[in-house]
């Protein structure tokens, strides 16, 4: 992804799906139910191969959704830069272990996935995905529309809502991928950017490591 524009798919799609678990910060303290639930459910650095780098992270407790992030960009039609989110915060449970998140990062992708502790509302973000398969979006109003597409992936997984959604700026297209999925009671989510580290000695490549990242994760939650 060019560093052009990172920063307004960032503003688009990542800031307001993670909004929804409040601010990210290092894991400290122990454990306790249902965040121990939790912990037997996340995949950890010992899942994914020698090299690739590994970041538990979670929440600051009693943060609302979206707090501290930067307002939904302006779009058209209305309310498609944070409309996924709000399909999850209409649902989300709040507090000590509602969710979990984690940070992977390869040469060539950034992985952030989230463990829910409640199922997500699939139908609801089809429909909304479906409403903005087609959009633009405004840093304001007098500026150029930006146009957005969302598009929905095919999985082997038939119960996963997987998505790619591209951003076209003059001659540049860049593109993130998202994924939702739920396993009994609980759920879990995914986002990917496409980001080139060649420190990092394990190569990725979109969507497909996203999708085997999502699926072992989908996997991990149905042995629990």
């Amino acid at each position: 992804m060019t560093r052009r524009l990172q920063p307004i798919l960032a503003a688009v799609t990542l800031t307001a799906l993670l909004g929804v678990t409040g601010c990210a910060r290092p894991v400290t303290g122990t454990a306790t139910w249902p965040g121990a639930r939790l912990d037997k459910t996340v995949l950890t650095q010992a899942d994914f191969p020698p090299g690739v780098e590994y970041d538990r992270i979670d929440r600051d407790t009693g943060t609302g959704d979206g707090v501290g992030g930067p307002p939904a960009m302006m779009t058209r039609p209305a309310g498609c830069a944070d409309g996924l989110t709000r399909v999850i915060a209409a649902t989300a449970d709040r507090g000590p272990g509602a969710a979990a998140e984690y940070l992977v990062a390869y040469d060539g992708a950034r992985i952030m996935m989230t463990v829910l502790t409640f199922p997500l509302d699939l139908e609801q973000l089809a429909a909304t995905a479906e409403r903005c398969a087609h959009y633009e979006t405004f840093f304001d109003p007098s500026s150029p529309g930006i146009p957005v597409t969302t598009s929905r992936l095919p999985t082997p997984r038939p119960d996963a809502l997987v998505y790619e959604q591209a951003m076209r700026l003059g001659n540049i297209t860049d593109r993130i991928y998202m994924s939702f999925e739920n396993v009994g009671s609980m759920a879990v989510f995914g986002i990917a950017f496409p980001t080139a580290n060649p420190s990092i000695p394990v190569r990725a490549t979109l969507p497909e490591t996203f999708l085997e990242v999502a699926g072992k994760q989908a996997d991990r939650l149905a042995t629990v």
